[in-house]
């Protein structure tokens, strides 16, 4: 027997022993013991609580979602919520919200007992809410903080747990840092400190949320329309949606807030409107890809839609699909809808007079410079952060503060977009609405946002991006991930299809005033670039690319050949 194995021997043994641990978590893991690797993989480590909480297959076992692994990142937390209210009167509180996945209310009543055990004052939702409602929430009812339980589009074996401060946001690393160090320092889940559910509602740390919440969330979001008279004068009546929840929380908050704008021909995907944790009707919940709007397109054609949205488990994102001139269905990058969104916006603000001269659009460093020059356009200034929306919910805080610039639009190129300051979070209850509203702005005008679309790329050039990824599980995996960044950095290519390479940005020395992460970006003199960039959530790298052609069919070819060249070198 090796060491490894007596270290994992151990650690099942303290469960098995552990009278805090609930006889049915036991019995699981008693019947896998003729199952060492499997055993193995549940406890080689402790399920890591990173910059965006936790997230892991559900199970028995320190290395998976479970109500202990949840109790102890919610005892760190605890801890990190009273230094942070310290010095401040009354009780600090922490909103919980959860998706529609397996355990899901569960762990967020689990979170909530935990708080209540340590003294905070934990308002659940007693049902499925989106994230984006949580951020709200935080803010909108002065919360000290926040905790969602989702996995996002992961697949529907896996859970997670993400936490919020006080602002809404995501918290950033030095923050997550301080967590982290509160959960390691935690010996046993005997230190965990936690309450029945009879005893903290009694003692009134543990209060329901309901329907005055729902209520502000969607009225907020529809207050973020920009033309709400044009919509309600007609111009949402005429415009055919099919929506699709993809099973998760995004159903009745899209529905309400298309309502409250004037959208009435709002049909949604039957088989997939109710919350299934099995996600069954799709391969993957993700409105990225296409397959998830395959009942959509087909509903969409029955009833000749306009546009097709769809947003993933928890509605933090959200995908658009577009009919075209001539009947069929293009489904529109995360890149075109946030540059489409970026010009609805900032257009009908400027028209309206209501555009400020300090007006800033946020964007990461992987996301497209085709809405960073619209935005320009408009006379916004535009700021870059990391991958991740925390990075973009800090730098709305940074203008709350210093009042230099006003907030605009905030987006990634993984489909998510906030418009407005009521939250610090993707939104694709938001970015929903928005993005019917310019179909149905433009219907008006018989245009398609395909159409639109073209016109940007012949007023500001013809962008075209891909992304594509490596799965390297494992702790080989990682070592290759590891040893592939290395390679590209210590030796940086000189030019990439014919094309002189002009800088190699590396985002590990904390450049840009940005901090530091593990991100390489390479700028070509034709203004092309791509980007490599390990996953922060799963076990693979990803590579982005970007060009700007002449023409639709310029832009085509120089992305195929930039994307082959550089993943030709990387699968060598």
């Amino acid at each position: 027997m090796t060491e490894l194995s007596v270290t994992i021997k151990e650690k099942l043994d303290s469960w098995l022993n552990d009278p805090s641990i609930d006889e049915t978590t036991k019995q699981e893991l008693r019947s896998l013991e003729s199952n060492p690797a499997e055993l193995e993989d549940r406890f080689y480590r402790d399920l890591e609580f990173g910059t965006g909480g936790l997230r892991g297959v559900i199970g028995a076992g320190s290395n998976r979602m479970n109500r202990y692994t949840v109790a102890r990142a919610t005892q760190g937390f605890a801890q990190y919520i009273l230094e942070e209210h310290a010095g401040k009167e009354g009780r600090p509180s922490v909103v919980i919200a959860h998706d529609c996945r397996h355990f899901s209310p569960e762990f967020a009543l689990e979170a909530a007992l935990v708080l209540a055990g340590n003294g905070i004052v934990a308002k659940l939702f007693p049902s499925l809410r989106p994230t984006p409602q949580l951020s709200f929430s935080v803010r909108s009812l002065k919360a000290t903080g926040g905790i969602v339980i989702t996995a996002s589009h992961n697949p529907p074996e896996y859970n997670g747990y993400k936490v919020y401060n006080a602002s809404g946001g995501q918290l950033v690393p030095h923050e997550a840092e301080r967590v982290i160090g509160n959960i390691q320092a935690l010996t046993s889940l005997k230190e965990v400190k936690r309450l029945s559910r009879e005893e903290a509602e009694a003692k009134g740390l543990l209060l329901w949320l309901g329907e005055a919440e729902d209520e502000a969330f969607v009225e907020t979001v529809a207050n973020t329309s920009v033309n709400r008279e044009l919509m309600a004068a007609g111009a949402a009546k005429d415009l055919v949606v099919v929506f699709t929840p993809l099973h998760g929380t995004g159903n009745m908050p899209v529905r309400r807030a298309l309502e409250k704008i004037g959208f009435t021909q709002v049909h949604v995907v039957n088989e997939q409107e109710q919350p299934d944790g099995d996600f069954s009707t799709v391969k993957s919940p993700n409105p990225e890809e296409r397959e998830a709007f395959t009942m959509a397109i087909e509903l969409g054609k029955k009833i000749g839609a306009d546009i097709l949205i769809g947003t993933d488990p928890d509605a933090d994102r959200m995908g658009a699909v577009v009919r075209t001139k001539d009947g069929e269905y293009e489904i529109l990058t995360g890149n075109q809808s946030g540059s489409l969104l970026v010009h609805y916006v900032l257009s009908q603000m400027k028209e309206r007079g209501a555009l400020p001269s300090n007006g800033a659009v946020v964007k990461t460093i992987v996301t497209s410079e085709f809405g960073a020059e619209i935005a320009r356009h408009y006379g916004a200034s535009v700021f870059n952060t990391l991958t991740g929306f925390k990075y973009i919910g800090e730098k709305m805080n940074e203008f709350d503060q210093t009042g230099q610039h006003t907030y605009l639009f905030g987006y990634e190129e993984s489909y998510g977009y906030l418009a407005g300051n009521y939250a610090r979070d993707k939104d694709a209850i938001v970015a929903s609405t928005l993005i019917c509203e310019a179909a149905a702005y433009y219907k008006r005008q018989g245009k398609t946002l395909i159409d639109v679309l073209e016109e940007l790329y012949r007023q500001f050039g013809y962008y075209r991006e891909s992304l594509a990824s490596r799965t390297l599980k494992g702790k080989d995996g990682l070592a290759k991930i590891t040893a592939l960044m290395e390679d590209f950095r210590a030796n940086p290519p000189q030019d990439v299809a014919g094309i002189r390479v002009a800088e190699m940005r590396d985002y590990l020395k904390g450049i840009e005033g940005l901090p530091k992460e593990n991100v390489l970006k390479f700028l070509l003199e034709d203004g092309s670039w791509f980007c490599l960039r390990p996953s922060g959530t799963e076990p693979k790298i990803k590579f982005y690319f970007a060009v700007r052609g002449t023409s639709n069919e310029d832009a085509k070819d120089r992305l195929s050949r930039l994307e082959e060249n550089v993943l030709a070198r990387v699968d060598a």
